[in-house]
């Protein structure tokens, strides 16, 4: 047990490693190449930031392991705006921007809804997988059209400052293959290892997927939101999660269905959806009436996270 542990964590940390190293060389590329650092940050660094999670729920469809791949969205999801978002509301209080309520909540509500109709027959196929997709390019026109309209840039987003030679550019392009190889093995022991945990452990795959790689793959976006609520950069922390969740389904679901159709948990959708639902929606009022969010709601969302694993385990 001691070393399918190990592999499940080995396999998380190079996750996480490729994840990071592939956004910041893609990234450092496309700026040489005089792509806007909006439409970087909007697609480059998104789709970057979604690998993890990408690479998990593709792996798991080869290795016939569907539980592992919806479980992981379903579940990360939740985690997202219970856990990830509740920790970061205690770390600091987090004002709601208007684009998060007229824009961002609407589309994760209907995101979240229409995976729930594709799910009904137990089968999402690559027709649908499509449309997912295809929801996934208009939300990132909608995201980059708004965003220039607002003349809003991505600050963090520099061109780089050393020359665009061809060392340089060979450099970027070596650095993406190291991101993508340990996206690529990073994926198969994570999976190795809940696999093997799941079945030593005599628990389902829909439970492991729901949980152990569910919050593995949202460690990036705890972090990130946890530390930036600390120092009070929360302008954004509320809508880069409802963006991960309109993402892990558009991008996630939809290219790992057009690649391999997912057979669907009946269980996942009888007790999983209803609750991605409802924490959707629960959201809504606390983004209307209470205009920011701080230690009230983030106890809340704590507490909903500890009775939805209460109901799960």
């Amino acid at each position: 047990m001691f070393l399918n542990i190990l592999i499940l964590v080995v396999g998380l940390v190079t996750l996480i490693l490729g994840g990071e190293v592939l956004v910041k060389a893609a990234s450092k590329l496309a700026l040489r190449f005089n792509i806007s650092p909006l439409v970087v940050g909007l697609t480059v660094v998104a789709f970057g930031t979604s690998a993890p999670e990408l690479l998990v729920s593709l792996n798991s469809a080869l290795k016939g392991s569907p539980d592992f791949a919806l479980g992981n969205v379903v579940g990360s999801n939740i985690s997202n705006l219970t856990l990830v978002l509740g920790l970061a509301a205690l770390a600091g209080l987090i004002p709601i921007k208007k684009d998060s309520a007229r824009r961002d909540w609407p589309i994760t509500l209907f995101s979240s809804a229409l995976l729930y109709v594709f799910c009904y027959d137990l089968l999402i196929s690559s027709i649908e997988g499509i449309i997912l997709f295809a929801l996934l390019l208009l939300y990132l026109f909608m995201l980059i059209r708004a965003t220039k309209k607002q003349n809003r840039a991505e600050d963090s987003l520099e061109k780089p400052k050393d020359a665009n030679t061809r060392w340089h550019i060979t450099k970027d392009v070596f650095q993406m293959c190291f991101g993508i190889l340990c996206l690529y093995f990073g994926a198969d022991w994570f999976i190795e290892g809940a696999q093997t945990i799941a079945e030593n452990a005599g628990v389902s795959q829909r439970v492991i997927g729901l949980t152990v790689l569910a919050l593995g793959t949202s460690l990036p976006e705890l972090f990130t939101s946890v530390i930036a609520a600390r120092k009070g950069e929360t302008d954004l922390a509320l809508g880069n999660l409802l963006g991960s969740n309109i993402f892990n389904i558009f991008s996630i679901i939809g290219i790992t269905a057009i690649i391999k159709p997912l057979k669907v948990n009946p269980e996942i959708l009888r007790t999983d959806f209803p609750w991605m639902l409802g924490i959707t929606i629960i959201i809504l009022p606390l983004m209307v009436f209470r205009r920011r969010l701080g230690t009230p709601s983030g106890i809340v969302l704590l507490l909903t996270y500890g009775a939805y694993l209460y109901f799960l385990l």
